[in-house]
């Protein structure tokens, strides 16, 4: 079992940043990838951006030179940075771990990002 703390969210203007924090219950090692997902209302959950263990990250096409996904693995943690938000950046954002036995998916309670003036 893998509990996801998540915080950062809130309310900023377009143009401005925030930065979403994940913290997980388990030690990195065994975290195959982390990632954060959103969900805007009358939407599907979608991929903002993951990071594996190794590194390796991916981001959606809409968000990739805005955000930027990093993972501290001495605190188990992984980072959003989200800059020049735009209003159609709106959602619910869900951190997401997978482990590397079994590779079990592991959701955060979700934090609301708002973006509007």
């Amino acid at each position: 079992q893998v509990q996801l703390v998540e915080s950062g969210g809130g309310l900023v203007q377009p143009g401005g940043s925030l930065r979403l924090s994940c913290a997980a219950s388990a030690h990195s090692s065994s975290i195959y990838a982390m990632g954060w997902y959103r969900q805007a209302p009358g939407n599907q959950r979608e991929l903002v951006a993951r990071i594996t263990g190794g590194g390796s990250t991916n981001y959606a096409d809409s968000v990739k030179g805005r955000f930027t996904i990093s993972r501290d693995n001495a605190k188990n943690t992984v980072y959003l940075q989200m800059n020049s938000l735009k209003p159609e950046d709106t959602a619910v954002y869900y951190c997401n771990a997978v482990t590397l036995v079994f590779r079990l998916d592991y959701w955060g309670q979700g934090t609301q990002v708002t973006v509007s003036s």
